[in-house]
């Protein structure tokens, strides 16, 4: 075990608990838990969401992928950049005047009744649990490789940390969590820019030029068609990732902790801002990459690329830069896997136990109680579940997941928003219709029975999930439209229906 990065990883581990013992004091209340009492400013909360969405597949991965892909590795940073325009126009304003504490709350503005809530939030929990497992597989291989703690308990040490700051902070911590995880990633990402221009004196030609020189890949560097060689897949994988963000529960949920709908605008606006500059950072770290470290040291120290940035670091600055940069790395898989265990926690303690079963009148004391009971039980599934799938493709479960949101939530949203003719029927098919094709692709697919070769079954998922809105809405011509004018009225003057 390095000393150094040893250092650094209590540094962050003691930083975020300190503060979720702040937190603590601050969240003994049901909105205060949920939603952080709506005190977030609209720019805080851009932040807390870059910090919830940019994962470690994202800071790790995606320097790593330009660096041995070029042109393919930058679409998946394109992708993600992408879904938040989707997200900011279509999205953002009506979650945040329609729903009070949950995903659920938003489409019950329009449909009443237990059993829309009910499907929503089981549909939101295997969401947010199947994302949470190849953050905590990344976790645990990274800590594996950086600190030498086996891989059963570096997922042990990242999976209790998260719980810890759910069950004790709630929200409150949550967001703080991410809020400093995306200060200390965008600073140490732009000190790390820096660094590298400051060692190629500021020549980015000299990277362009060299990046071709040093790869296998030649002159294709800058082509399309090194990691994705289909042009099905890649259109899979584009549109999973451009529609899957705005179906995700945890970035959802975030536009409830605002004030009033400009801060949720401007929060939109602040993460996509964050977000990009990120992301066009990572391009040049890429390049940098590939120009500074050489093919042989890049693919001898791990073939899957995660570890790029960690050698590019080595190269710049030594034991100390590598630290730093694990710290950041740290930082980023707490501050998402803790972001996923609470849209589960929510989704369960909120919608289904206050909600479906009826507990309403349940004092506050064990509403409290029954959540922060819900995340242990969900952090040791998502657990237990990382530890069972050390060797599965993170990359599979993260486009799995994503083509799963983008083919129930994001339909579903947005039909209840803009059409006025979609009923309950038709919510209902696109929603299973959607679960269960995203669950078929998967057991027939590269991971499963690997009768099915498409490692990204959002072309086929989505258009099933809008399908099945569609169909079911024309074979129920006279169902329940739902609260569709008072829905409209709360969304334009955020007054109006209250949530059933």
């Amino acid at each position: 075990m390095n000393f150094t990065y040893f250092i650094f990883f209590l540094a962050i581990v003691a930083g975020t608990l300190i503060m979720t013992h702040w937190a603590a004091e601050r969240s003994k209340t049901t909105e205060q838990f949920y939603i952080a009492s709506g005190s977030l400013t609209g720019f805080q909360n851009g932040l807390a969401i870059a910090g919830d969405y940019i994962s470690s597949a994202s800071f790790l991965g995606i320097i790593g992928l330009i660096a041995y892909y070029g042109f393919d590795g930058f679409l998946y940073a394109t992708g993600f950049l992408v879904s938040y325009i989707i997200l900011l126009l279509l999205i953002a304003e009506p979650v945040h005047s329609l729903g009070t504490y949950s995903v659920g709350d938003v489409v019950s503005s329009r449909f009443s009744g237990r059993n829309m809530r009910l499907f929503v939030a089981a549909t939101g929990i295997i969401i947010s649990i199947l994302y949470l497992i190849p953050q905590l597989v990344a976790s645990g291989l990274l800590i594996r490789l950086l600190l030498g703690v086996d891989y059963i308990s570096s997922v042990w040490i990242i999976g209790i940390l998260m719980t810890i700051y759910v069950v004790f902070g709630g929200m409150v911590a949550t967001s703080w969590v991410q809020i400093i995880k995306t200060v200390l990633l965008m600073s140490g990402t732009l000190m790390l820019l820096f660094i590298l221009l400051s060692w190629i004196k500021w020549d980015i030609p000299f990277l362009i030029n060299q990046a071709p020189v040093n790869s296998p890949l030649g002159e294709d560097f800058f082509s399309p068609g090194n990691l994705l060689h289909n042009n099905i897949e890649m259109f899979s994988l584009m549109l999973t990732l451009i529609l899957g963000t705005s179906g995700l529960p945890h970035i959802l949920i975030r536009f409830l902790t605002v004030r009033n709908t400009k801060h949720a605008r401007l929060s939109a606006i602040s993460a996509t801002w964050l977000i990009g500059c990120f992301y066009l950072m990572t391009l040049i770290l890429g390049l940098g990459a590939i120009s500074l470290v050489s093919w042989d040291a890049l693919t001898q120290s791990d073939s899957t690329g995660n570890l790029t940035v960690f050698l590019l670091a080595d190269v710049l600055g030594g034991d100390f830069l590598v630290a730093f940069v694990m710290a950041i790395a740290f930082a980023t898989i707490i501050a998402v896997v803790t972001g996923l265990i609470f849209a589960a926690t929510s989704s369960f303690a909120y919608d289904i136990y206050v909600h479906y079963l009826n507990k309403k009148d349940t004092s506050e004391k064990k509403k409290l109680l029954v959540a922060r009971t819900t995340a242990i039980i969900i952090g040791v599934i998502s657990i237990g579940l990382s530890i069972g799938l050390e060797n599965t493709n993170v990359a599979y479960l993260v486009s799995l997941t994503f083509s799963l949101a983008a083919s129930t939530i994001f339909p579903l949203l947005i039909f209840t928003f803009y059409w006025k003719r979609f009923t309950k029927i038709g919510a209902y098919i696109g929603l299973f219709s959607g679960l269960i094709i995203s669950a078929a692709l998967f057991l027939l697919g590269p991971e499963g029975m690997k009768l099915i070769s498409l490692n990204n079954p959002g072309i086929v998922a989505i258009p099933i999930g809008f399908l099945g809105c569609i169909i079911g809405t024309i074979l129920d011509p006279n169902g329940d439209r739902g609260n569709y004018q008072d829905m409209l009225m709360k969304i334009h003057t955020g007054i109006g229906v209250k949530n059933s």
